[in-house]
């Protein structure tokens, strides 16, 4: 179709018109900003629960304000080759056409589409004056719906024709100049964008959704999985405790009877039971680490490092040195013992000096606190430095220990959003320094 059927609309500039009749014009086209200004205002401050509602009435303010008669959105579907009604408003007296504009071939609307691929507005002044071009032609489609003029507008997102507003005219011919034109496609973008936010919220109440399914499972399976914990514990540590005892009777009675060199494997079933007793406790403090119950409050680090070395064997050729005046955090008590315990039996264990020496100590930073347990025992091989922080990875294989220990000082440290690491040499000795924030 040729440009002049499209558009007979002329631009303020390019008509005559008396000093009167401009600021007519001027005064309707602030009038037109104003309401678009105020139904933005209404799209941004709406939380679009009735997305449809707001859209409906959007498209009859715009629809009367250009005393057009019907008001549409169309929406695109280049997979299909076919493009449908979403929304429709109608002034009093118009028949609606929403029920017959589903699902139409694009093939029908040849014209305006080639317009709106090229980001242009589509414009029939006069609908009759439109060529005979059969029962498919435009001409043929829009006088059966009462149409004397139609304008549409393409709706672009993110460079991608998505579909189209649209405004008729039925009770007389209607004309649009080069500014409302202009209003009309900030519009269609306005539409654009609130349909956006409205997949958007969508989006992240669908994830909040499923977080809060998530979350909850989570929180459930931590139960089964504490409960279970504490079952297998404790189902496996009474035979082990029945284990223990009858091989400690028996020894017992029949010390006088039995040979030393007996008596060895009998020992050694001992020492695995006491084995697999710490292997089971370790097991269940590494599984209740972040599942507490127990109220968080401000613990003393002074007092809690005190009742930990009253529950550490220490050697008597070993001396432990804490420094004075540790800080107070707020946290769980039993979690920072388990910290402390772990570090200080660890250094204890892997002492190989006549005189074994451990420090415990902190410094303050910014944002947290660092402190170390230092040891000048045997060292560790920077090869291990990663790998002795993994559940039941032991530098040796002698001794009951359940290899679990560093695990669980890790976890704790982790829980509370602090880093740890060592610094070592073989044959002088080891540091492991952790980070506990201030707050």
């Amino acid at each position: 179709m040729k440009a002049d059927h499209q558009d007979h609309a002329k631009s303020i500039s390019e008509t005559s018109f008396s000093q009167e009749e401009k600021d007519k014009i001027i005064e309707r086209q602030l009038r037109f900003q104003d309401l678009l200004i105020n139904i933005s205002t209404t799209y941004i401050n709406s939380d679009l629960s009735d997305i449809d509602k707001l859209l409906e009435k959007s498209l009859k303010q715009i629809c009367e304000f250009v005393e057009s008669d019907r008001s549409y959105i169309f929406s695109y579907d280049f997979v299909n080759n076919t493009t449908s009604n979403t929304y429709e408003w109608c002034a009093e007296g118009i028949e609606p056409e929403i029920e017959h504009l589903q699902n139409i071939p694009i093939d029908h609307i040849t014209h305006w589409l080639e317009a709106h691929k090229k980001g242009e507005a589509f414009f029939v002044e006069d609908v009759s004056l439109l060529p005979d071009d059969g029962e498919f032609g435009l001409k043929a489609i829009l006088e059966p719906q009462g149409i004397k003029s139609l304008i549409t507008i393409p709706k672009i997102k993110n460079n991608e024709l998505i579909g189209f507003i649209g405004f008729d005219s039925v009770k007389k011919i209607n004309k649009y100049n080069d500014k409302e034109k202009e209003i009309l496609f900030v519009f269609a973008n306005m539409l654009v964008n609130v349909k956006q936010r409205k997949e958007n919220e969508d989006q992240i109440k669908e994830q909040e959704k499923k977080k809060e399914e998530l979350l909850k499972s989570l929180s459930q399976q931590n139960v089964e999985l504490n409960e279970y914990a504490h079952v297998v514990s404790h189902d496996l540590k009474a035979p082990l405790i029945n284990i223990h005892t009858l091989v400690g009777w028996f020894m017992y009675d029949h010390k006088d009877k039995v040979s030393k060199e007996d008596m060895k494997p009998l020992e050694q079933a001992l020492f695995n039971v006491e084995k697999m007793d710490f292997l089971i406790k370790g097991i269940l403090d590494y599984s209740t680490v972040d599942r507490l119950e127990s109220e968080d409050k401000h613990v003393d680090f002074n007092e809690m490092i005190d009742d930990v070395l009253q529950t550490v064997l220490t050697p008597s050729d070993t001396t432990i040195t804490v420094q004075e005046n540790l800080p107070t955090l707020f946290g769980n008590t039993w979690r920072f013992k388990q910290v402390f315990q772990n570090l200080i039996q660890n250094a204890i264990k892997y002492s190989d000096k006549d005189n074994g020496i451990i420090d415990v100590g902190y410094s303050e930073k910014p944002e947290h606190y660092e402190f170390y347990v230092k040891d000048n025992g045997m060292g560790i091989k920077a090869d291990y430095f990663d790998k002795i922080f993994k559940v039941f990875t032991k530098l040796e294989s002698t001794g009951a220990s359940s290899g679990i220990g560093l695990s669980i000082v890790k976890k704790i440290i982790t829980y509370y959003n602090g880093s740890i690491w060592l610094e070592s040499e073989e044959g002088i000795g080891s540091t492991f320094f952790f980070t506990l924030p201030k707050s």
